[in-house]
């Protein structure tokens, strides 16, 4: 199975010769080594360039196990350099390398070096080498395979692969296995091994099972508005654990810093303002979320819901969830204020999308439900309604709202971009 991450690749392409260090993050085995060493070393190529102008190293393979120290890497970076023609460096896992800054800072240095890295963990993009690089380093942030990828590279029906892609998601090596209970073992593997391990090794987190139990709060309750205080409240009451807020805030942090978790803060539409607590978090990967719970919890509006998130945010949007306050009469005839709450709230530029995520509208009272948060919005930025199931294309309805199903808004990218 190929997958040609034409977008990702397009990134690296345009940003080649700027000067700068290219840096592909992302989740770990979600494909930037082969987005790195193979898509973009054959752009190489085929645009003419010699294959000895093209240095790659991979630091996490044992025999490069002596290039870890960031002098002798460097020197040998630069005995590889034998003319003024320009040479593509190209680094996979740089965090391995203790002193990556200092290596990356030398080879900027070197007129006719263009220098690309990977890297995976929170280390790798800590506070202190954001400072070390700022405007000298340029993302691209690789995701894990969005539906549009994914079924261009698996064959079969595209409503079968959508719930696949819901409950085993979109890591390149579960793709290419055909048995459901090797992806389940693989995904396993994953989670436990991989993305915990990794964490737990570096944060250096004490209490493992404390952390496991509050990773899966967080994939059981996707969707849902949730606090420090809140999960911490529930260690008490549901487990007799007594957790501290500031060890939540820290382990949902490595979750954030690994791309394991994502947050989405709550905005006032009204009030033009931020509103600090609660938020809600989101998956990067659903397979991912659904092996931290055993694949137990496999409820489609939850997973359609960040599905609709993680599409988002690969499309370069900014993603919010909103909150709109009208002011109503109660029974009694005295004022009060009701909060209705919009999905998210989609920014880019001067674009701005607001989009409810509709699991099933089978009759009225469904769909005025979850319109009701948009009638109350004012403004005239487009509003939509995204359902998992859909008859025919989309279309806007009376009140001038864009009526999606999830497989249009997956499969085409021009419609909410």
């Amino acid at each position: 199975m190929d997958f040609k991450r034409t977008k990702n690749l397009n990134q690296l392409i345009e940003r080649k010769h700027n000067g700068m260090i290219k840096v592909v993050s992302g989740l770990r085995r979600c494909g930037k080594t082969y987005l790195l060493f193979k898509l973009f070393a054959e752009h190489l190529l085929e645009s003419g360039v010699a294959e000895d102008h093209i240095i790659k190293i991979a630091l996490d393979d044992i025999k490069y196990s002596e290039l870890r120290d960031a002098l002798k890497l460097y020197n040998f970076i630069v005995g590889r350099i034998k003319d003024s023609e320009k040479y593509y460096i190209l680094l996979d896992e740089i965090q391995f390398v203790p002193d990556f800054a200092g290596l990356l800072n030398g080879l900027l240095h070197i007129s006719n070096a263009d220098t690309y890295v990977t890297g995976s963990n929170s280390r790798f993009l800590s506070s202190d080498i954001v400072t070390e690089f700022r405007g000298r380093g340029d993302e691209v942030r690789l995701r894990p395979l969005t539906f549009a990828e994914y079924s261009e590279g698996v064959p079969g029906e595209r409503q079968e692969l959508l719930d696949n892609y819901l409950i085993f998601g979109g890591m390149p090596g579960c793709a290419v296995i055909p048995e459901e209970e090797r992806k389940i073992q693989y995904l396993t593997m994953l989670y436990q091994t991989i993305y915990l391990r990794d964490i737990i090794e570096h944060v250096k987190i004490r209490n493992d099972e404390e952390f496991r139990e509050l990773t899966e709060m967080l994939a059981s309750g996707i969707g849902g508005l949730t606090n420090p205080k809140k999960l911490s409240d529930t260690f008490l009451s549901v487990k007799g654990i007594k957790i501290t807020h500031d060890t939540v805030v820290s382990y949902i942090n490595s979750l954030v810093d690994s791309f394991l978790v994502e947050r989405a803060q709550r905005y006032d539409i009204k009030g033009k303002k931020y509103i600090s607590t609660p938020l809600k978090y989101y998956f990067g990967d659903l397979g991912i979320r659904n092996a931290a719970l055993g694949f137990r919890q496999s409820e489609k509006n939850h997973l359609m819901e960040n599905l609709i998130y993680n599409e988002l945010r690969y499309r370069g949007f900014s993603v919010d969830v909103g909150v709109v306050a009208k002011s109503v009469k109660n029974k009694n005839g005295n004022g009060t204020t009701v909060n209705y709450e919009v999905d998210f709230v989609a920014n880019k530029g001067f674009k701005r999308f607001y989009i409810q995520s509709a699991y099933i509208l089978d009759d009225e009272e469904k769909r005025q439900q979850e319109e009701r948060s948009l009638d109350n919005i004012n403004d005239n930025f487009a509003k939509v309604v995204i359902s998992m199931y859909g008859t025919g294309r989309y279309y806007q309805n009376d009140k001038g709202y864009m009526m999606l199903s999830l497989e249009e808004f997956l499969k085409n990218e021009d419609l909410i971009n």
